[in-house]
């Protein structure tokens, strides 16, 4: 068995690598039917998830015991980490089961946030974005307003997010992080020093595309890129559910006890 988990990473890493070579398919415009804004812009207002499976890992990897199986997320399949990185990132995933800060119910960070197992919500104004996710409901501001980052370096769990449109595309420029939060299950991490710049398009009306450019000299030895896809959540009764990681234990108390 041993034997030939290496082969199939091999298969899994030629046949990926091999699609990356062929180049990822442009961008379709979006149509004139997706939602949009008083301002004319796109309105990204809804709930949303991804079905990507990427906060189990974002590079390629095979089914463990713990998570499923996943193709992975990142232009080139590799996050390309400095050797003291990777050494720090193999402390990580040693460590995972507790190390994670999910375990310690702390907010899931920018962009780990975006593309987690749980849903989150986007409340849109002609000034900004305000995102809340399910996870912690943690709460993100997106200023569109012309608005610059402070000045110094300000430590937060969700960065600093700047917005501007580039035609039908939103741009996001995301700075002041903590370095604290991890960017999958796996432990794959960034530093305070992190440079995100997000964009968010249209593919049609209930999907978004979404990529992000990662720029961290203190881990990476070049800017890296991940994609995936948000689908908008069309259930009836479809909504943001309090989870607020639970840090206790409610066995005594569930299932509900009948009342007497």
């Amino acid at each position: 068995m041993s034997t030939r988990i290496p082969a199939l990473l091999a298969a899994l890493g030629l046949a990926l690598s091999a699609g990356n070579a062929i180049g990822a398919p442009p961008t379709p415009q979006a149509g004139p039917d997706i939602p949009r804004g008083p301002d004319g812009k796109p309105d990204f207002s809804g709930i949303w998830q991804s079905l990507s499976g990427a906060d189990y890992g974002l590079e390629p990897h095979l089914a463990t015991k713990d998570d499923p199986p996943g193709a992975g997320v990142v232009e080139g399949n590799t996050i390309p980490y400095r050797p003291a990185a990777l050494e720090q990132r193999a402390k990580n995933f040693a460590a995972r089961a507790t190390a994670d800060p999910r375990h310690k119910c702390f907010t899931l960070g920018t962009p780990r946030g975006i593309y987690g197992n749980e849903p989150f919500q986007i409340f849109q104004r002609p000034r900004d974005l305000t995102l809340m996710f399910e996870f912690g409901h943690p709460v993100r501001t997106i200023n569109t307003n012309g608005t610059e980052h402070p000045d110094g370096h300000i430590d937060f769990w969700l960065g600093d997010s700047r917005g501007h449109w580039e035609g039908d595309t939103l741009v996001v420029d995301v700075t002041d992080f903590n370095g604290e939060t991890w960017l999958d299950r796996v432990g794959n991490f960034n530093s305070d020093e992190l440079h995100l710049v997000e964009r968010w398009s249209y593919v049609d009306p209930n999907t978004v595309r979404y990529r992000a450019t990662f720029d961290d000299p203190k881990l990476y030895t070049r800017p890296w890129t991940l994609e995936v896809l948000l689908y908008r959540r069309l259930e009836p009764n479809v909504q943001i559910i309090e989870n607020y990681c639970a840090t206790l234990d409610f066995d005594q108390y569930y299932p509900v006890p009948p009342s007497r």
